[in-house]
């Protein structure tokens, strides 16, 4: 999925919490957007595995959120948010496509990495794959409780998130083909550079010729 699906994601649990303690609203809204992006911040060093945790930030996530009940500080509140929209992201992964560079391919099937299990989690495919139209529809889905609740610079941050979802989704394939495209040009010194994923194998490239 998206990294701005994730993140609406996490501002839907954000929006709760502003509900019930407005005095939190903007501090929440921007925590749930970092701890929604966080995860995706492997993308190039283990992506979908070096920082995502899908059990590990829930073991995290639920003493930190009774911290947070019990102590309301801005601190406590925020971290709690940051750790639930982190675990949300690292869950959802499993429901997507797989790590592939065109996992509307569906060759993959690793999707996101347990660490307390060991292993890679098979892709569900139930959203398709990050950027596909059901990606899409699920971020706007999402991002209505938080527009909803927030107003002012946080609901802009929120529909700039969602110009960027559209703008992916109608790029998203093109943008393999303009890498494919620079990695048959690119010298032996810059490839060995590029993570394994991005670069095209020949039996991927015969699968999408069929």
């Amino acid at each position: 999925m998206m990294a701005t699906t994730h993140v609406f994601a996490g501002l839907v649990f954000a929006a709760v919490v502003a509900l019930v303690a407005p005095q939190f609203a903007v501090v929440v809204a921007v925590a749930a957007i970092v701890g929604g992006l966080f995860p995706d911040f492997d993308l190039y060093a283990g992506h979908r595995k070096t920082l995502h945790f899908p059990v590990y930030y829930w073991l995290l996530a639920l003493p930190t959120a009774l911290a947070a009940v019990l102590v309301p500080t801005e601190t406590t509140v925020a971290l709690a948010v940051c750790l639930v929209a982190a675990g949300l992201h690292s869950v959802m992964d499993h429901f997507g496509g797989g790590l592939e560079r065109k996992p509307w391919l569906g060759t993959s099937e690793r999707a996101v990495y347990s660490h307390y299990h060991g292993r890679w989690l098979p892709p569900r495919r139930w959203v398709g794959y990050d950027g596909s139209p059901a990606d899409l529809a699920l971020a706007g889905v999402l991002a209505l409780p938080a527009l909803t609740v927030f107003d002012g610079s946080v609901r802009r941050v929120l529909l700039a998130l969602l110009a960027i979802s559209i703008g992916y989704t109608l790029v998203r394939k093109p943008l393999v083909s303009v890498g494919e495209w620079l990695v048959d040009r690119a010298p032996a010194s810059v490839l060995s550079a590029v993570p394994e994923r991005f670069v095209p194998i020949d039996d991927e490239r015969d699968h999408a010729a069929d």
